[in-house]
């Protein structure tokens, strides 16, 4: 009979434990969405704009270049990486490419 009193007690002060140990812990709060940021906002809507700008050859070629020297987004990009370890492997590749072009550039400024 002691066995089972202790066992019955024991799971009582586990019960009331539980239960004021959590009340004790703070509740958190559900965090509204930050303020959003009306530069982001503006620079978004610009980019947008200039997206969709019709392109004037004649204003490159009074600035000195040529059309072919605009630079357009590539559909055929990879997809976002998988995973965080993805990611790191193609910025570090990324970076090292960077690199050894600027390394390429100045060996030719240097010749």
């Amino acid at each position: 009979m002691n066995q089972k009193a202790a066992l019955v007690l024991g799971a009582l002060a586990g019960g009331v434990a539980a239960v004021l140990l959590g009340r004790r812990r703070p509740r958190v709060l559900a965090r509204s969405a930050p303020p959003a940021d009306l530069r982001a906002d503006e620079l978004r809507r610009k980019l947008d704009e200039a997206r969709q700008a019709d392109v004037d050859e004649s204003e490159f070629t009074v600035a000195g270049m040529g059309a072919e020297t605009i630079i357009a987004e590539e559909p055929g990009r990879e997809p976002p990486p998988a995973n965080e370890f993805e990611a790191m492997r193609r910025r570090v590749h990324e970076e090292g490419r960077a690199a050894a072009e600027e390394m390429r550039r100045r060996a030719e400024t240097d010749s």
